[in-house]
């Protein structure tokens, strides 16, 4: 019987509820009455509507909260409160400021320079569209994100050097729910920064247990390491675009070994599991029936004996490293390490010496 799914909820980014707050914010500052909603345009051109959490007056400046709303998306922001002090400049324009919450960018590479606040250029010319719905004088808009700082610590930003809190990111406006735009936009930063950094042999790990291995066992600059989840077409499209030199892969054997079966997104939703083409493998390598499949990769690497576990996965890792280097239209050397759970090296393909 097949599961009834209701429509997923959109919602609406981080750059988005800083826009409708500062619009809100500038209406107090002008004296109109403390809006319950506001209405912002999208970059798309489409209008939206978000209600306004908060307003409040202090003496020759106005502030205005909108609690974030991320619809059905597991966004680690969802509920936050964005916040917009504004206040009247001499000079004409709009600036654009950090406050409590929002991070400073540190690193080159970035669409924002360092020591600039880290609010993405669509997210700024959203506020300043908001703001100059409502006044043509000049003003000060400072956003802040309460709690921000310790938020940004579970994200990506204090590898791509954004330090202090969040960023305020986005492109459309809107959350969709489990999309992987997120992603995507943080590790084009992150290829971004360590192109800018001048990074020559990027190291690309799927999670927690790649990156712990690739910090113990090899010398290894932050910009260098870049943790691609299940995007793994994706990031190698991108990486053919850059001058890098060469490319570690390193990983757990149960998600990389979906790259040699031709698996992009890793996945367990949108993928195989790696268990029917490692243990093909084996059998294959070791001309023998490897007895009741294991369910697990790493089960099939233990049943094994010692001796035959570095052959196999020498083999797994030649053929991601084959797959790989193809994906990237050959453009530079793809070396490939496999670790298990705990982090032991199982086996590798190529020239390891570079990142010694």
């Amino acid at each position: 019987m097949g599961m009834k799914h209701s429509k997923l909820r959109t919602g609406f980014t981080t750059g988005t509820c800083a826009a409708a707050a500062a619009k809100a914010a500038t209406m107090v500052l002008e004296g109109k009455l403390a809006p319950g909603n506001v209405e912002v345009c999208l970059p798309d051109g489409s209008r939206a509507t978000l209600a306004v959490a908060a307003t409040g007056r202090v003496s020759d400046s106005a502030w205005a909260a909108v609690r974030k709303d991320a619809g059905d998306d597991p966004d680690i922001t969802d509920g936050v409160l964005v916040e917009a002090s504004v206040s009247w400049l001499a000079a004409d324009g709009v600036v654009i400021a950090a406050g409590e919450g929002v991070g400073t960018v540190t690193k080159p590479g970035l669409a924002l320079s360092p020591g600039e606040p880290a609010i993405n250029p669509v997210p700024r010319r959203m506020i300043t569209d908001a703001v100059r719905e409502v006044t043509d004088r000049g003003i000060k808009v400072v956003i802040s994100i309460p709690g921000g700082k310790e938020l940004a610590d579970k994200t990506f930003n204090p590898r791509l050097g954004v330090i202090d809190g969040l960023s305020i990111l986005g492109t459309s406006g809107v959350v969709r729910p489990f999309s992987s735009s997120a992603l995507r936009d943080a590790l084009k930063c992150s290829l971004n920064v360590a192109a800018a950094c001048k990074v020559s042999a990027p190291v690309f790990v799927p999670g927690r247990i790649g990156e712990r291995a690739a910090r113990r066992h090899f010398r290894l600059s932050p910009e260098q390491l870049v943790e691609v989840s299940n995007e793994w077409g994706f990031i190698l499209d991108q990486t053919a675009e850059y001058e890098f030199e060469r490319l570690l892969i390193m990983g757990h054997p149960g998600k990389l070994g979906k790259l040699a079966d031709g698996n992009w997104d890793t996945h367990s939703a949108r993928s195989r599991s790696a268990v029917g083409f490692v243990t093909s493998l084996a059998e294959r390598l070791f001309h023998r029936d490897i007895g009741e499949r294991s369910p697990t990769v790493e089960g099939i690497f233990s049943s094994l004996p010692e001796s035959e576990r570095k052959p196999l996965a020498d083999e797994l890792a030649r053929l991601i490293g084959e797959a790989a280097s193809q994906r990237t239209g050959e453009r530079f050397t793809v070396a490939v390490a496999l670790v298990n759970l705990r982090g032991v090296f199982l086996g590798y393909h190529g020239d390891l010496r570079p990142w010694q």
